[in-house]
């Protein structure tokens, strides 16, 4: 799958339903019939929706973990913790179970934001707060995370 790309404002109704803005929509066609996997985040309070594709991918990694390593088990436990199969309707919309509703502290207003290949579904005042540069100095976070990647094929050096 291409990364997904965008970062969308959505309202959410009183239901949990977010409608899909028509640009991620169009990115998520390939995987609208295999419908998709609504799971906490694991760093964050977000939710990440992983199309089926992309999910199954996780699964083959975590399925090769030892099941007789206690870390492993409690980590496969909590990593898919409140992990649900949800569809987009014919309307373009998504419901978010409640249970996820009340982990990611989803009121009205939302932000869908793209994670290379994956989106995280945030209430928008969190998501203000985690991209926060006063908490982070992203120049900084940049060097870490990529300074040593060196990628010659791609132009990335």
């Amino acid at each position: 799958m291409n990364a997904i790309v965008g970062t969308y404002e959505c309202k959410v109704d009183a239901k949990g339903r977010l409608l899909l803005p028509a640009p991620l929509k169009k990115q998520l066609s390939a995987g609208l019939q295999e419908g998709f996997i609504l799971k906490r985040s694991v760093f964050q309070p977000c939710l990440e929706l992983y199309p089926m594709g992309e999910w199954n991918l996780m699964m083959q990694k975590i399925n090769k973990l030892n099941r007789f390593v206690k870390k492993n088990n409690d980590f496969i436990r909590r990593f898919t913790a409140g992990v649900k199969v949800v569809e987009i309707d014919n309307l373009g919309r998504l419901l978010i179970p409640k249970d996820l509703v009340v982990f990611a502290n989803i009121s009205k207003d939302i932000v869908l934001s793209s994670a290379v290949n994956i989106i995280e579904i945030w209430d928008k005042d969190l998501y203000e707060k985690a991209i926060d540069d006063s908490v982070v100095d992203f120049a900084d976070l940049a060097e870490d995370v990529m300074g040593n990647v060196t990628d010659d094929d791609h132009g990335i050096s």
